[in-house]
């Protein structure tokens, strides 16, 4: 996978210096992070998190994950995961993607602009079978963006997830490669 990733209004690239002021302004708003992992993000949690993504610039079997800064207009906007991932582990054949936006950007397409690129990359680069998103069902914007991606709901498990104090659903959504293709040649 070839970094930076482009599309017509956003860079998707490794952390770096800098970013952590733009990471800040949306990490550390409680309902930003509501349906990730962690919590609400000091400055120093955040300055520790940009570094350790800044020198995490490749994907393989050793490091299966990978988050990417989207920049906008020189600004960090949001970032984006992608995992090398099957619901059982690490697999090379599938990949797993998330993503977390400032609110203030919310409703530009930003996300889903951002999402399409892991997509295609996804499928085009590296080839997997499988491209999946884990989405707690009360969120609804990411529901939408699965859904706009082309996305199925595989499942539901209901109260799966014992997360931020309180069993939660997840839902699960899903793009196959042979999907993927018909979709780009109809």
């Amino acid at each position: 996978m070839r970094l930076p990733i482009t599309t017509d209004r956003l860079v998707l690239r490794s952390f770096g210096p800098g970013d952590e002021a733009d990471v800040f302004a949306y990490r550390s708003v409680p309902e930003v992070v509501r349906f990730i992992p962690g919590d609400p993000r000091t400055e120093d949690e955040v300055a520790d998190l940009v570094a350790e993504r800044a020198s995490a610039g490749r994907l393989d079997v050793d490091r299966p994950a990978l988050t990417l800064a989207v920049e906008l207009d020189g600004r960090v906007v949001g970032d984006v995961l992608i995992h090398l991932a099957g619901p059982n582990g690490v697999d090379l054949r599938q990949v797993e993607i998330g993503w977390v936006f400032a609110p203030d950007v919310a409703g530009n397409g930003y996300a889903t602009e951002a999402a399409r690129a892991l997509v295609r990359v996804s499928f085009e680069e590296l080839g997997v079978h499988r491209v999946w998103a884990r989405v707690e069902p009360r969120n609804e914007p990411s529901v939408r963006l699965c859904e706009r991606l082309g996305m199925r709901r595989e499942g539901v498990f209901e109260q799966a997830s014992w997360f931020k104090g309180e069993w939660t659903d997840l839902a699960f959504y899903a793009l196959l490669a042979d999907e993927y293709r018909a979709a780009q040649h109809p």
